[in-house]
């Protein structure tokens, strides 16, 4: 499939990348599909989306025609029979058996030609084209957070994935108005294999007690990056950026540098998962 042929795009999961990337397509002009299993969280992805482009409104990026037709082009749906497009993206959980389930039945309710595409910040693009009938057009497109913000994001081949269906989703990344960069397939990609020690060097930090939260991210940003690691770990999410620290660990056969935190573990079993919990390493509940 090339570029000019695709004009409908389904997007997997309502959650914080979900809905980012829900928004972005449509704003590009194309019709889009997003689902999700809650309708709560269809509901809540609405409002959010709303409120972004309001933003861009205000900061005159966008005109209020602008946030209508884009509105206008997505549709919310609960039914999974729906997702029928020339591209669907997943941005669910990340968890491998999870992902293969979605991708089987997204293969047997999307034509040959569609192209299916996985938005995993760690696991092995050929582990979940495994089993697939058409791994050929199985593809990575790892989009970052906050989604309709962050202009990187990694296209990522497996074992099997065609070159030309590569190339199709980092033109489409380009149109999108991203920067695309190819990606091998291993753990992590490049940026999160890069990244996880930001995260993880500082949770040792915090363990051993040298600084506290706060101490550690002033530190940081004094040094000159906008956010500290624990500030970030509850913007991306704590629960997300732990289970992708969990599963770098095992896919690196348990090296000792890529060891989650008993610390981050907690914070997740309390349900403490950053911004859009309320709670997280800092508290959001008057925010």
């Amino acid at each position: 499939m090339t570029l000019e042929e695709i004009s409908k795009i389904g997007v997997v999961g309502a959650g914080t990348m979900g809905q980012g990337i829900a928004q972005i397509c449509a704003l590009a002009g194309y019709d889009v599909i997003l689902f999700d299993l809650k309708k709560e969280v269809l509901d809540r992805a609405s409002e959010i989306i709303s409120k972004n482009l309001s933003k861009g409104i205000e900061r005159g990026k966008l005109t209020a025609e602008d946030k209508e037709l884009a509105l206008n082009r997505i549709s919310f749906t609960c039914n999974d029979a729906s997702l029928v497009a020339d591209v669907v993206i997943e941005a669910i959980v990340e968890k491998l058996d999870i992902k293969r389930d979605l991708f089987s039945r997204l293969e047997q309710l999307n034509s040959k030609e569609a192209i299916l595409a996985t938005n995993t910040s760690s696991i092995p693009i050929t582990r979940i084209a495994s089993g697939l009938k058409y791994p050929e057009r199985f593809v990575g497109m790892h989009f970052f957070n906050p989604a309709h913000i962050m202009k990187l994001v990694e296209v990522i081949s497996g074992a099997s994935t065609d070159e030309s269906i590569a190339t199709t989703i980092s033109e489409l990344a380009k149109k999108l108005g991203k920067v695309p960069v190819m990606a091998k397939d291993a753990p992590g990609f490049i940026v999160n294999r890069v990244a996880r020690h930001f995260y993880v060097e500082g949770l040792k930090i915090l363990e051993e007690g040298v600084s506290d939260v706060d101490g550690i991210d002033k530190l940081i940003q004094s040094s000159g990056f906008r956010m500290g690691p624990f500030r970030l770990m509850d913007l991306i999410g704590v629960d997300t950026n732990y289970s992708v620290t969990e599963s770098m660990f095992n896919a690196f056969n348990q090296d000792g540098k890529f060891r989650p935190s008993r610390i981050q573990q907690q914070k997740v079993d309390a349900g403490h998962h950053g911004r859009k919990s309320g709670m997280g390493f800092y508290d959001y509940s008057e925010a």
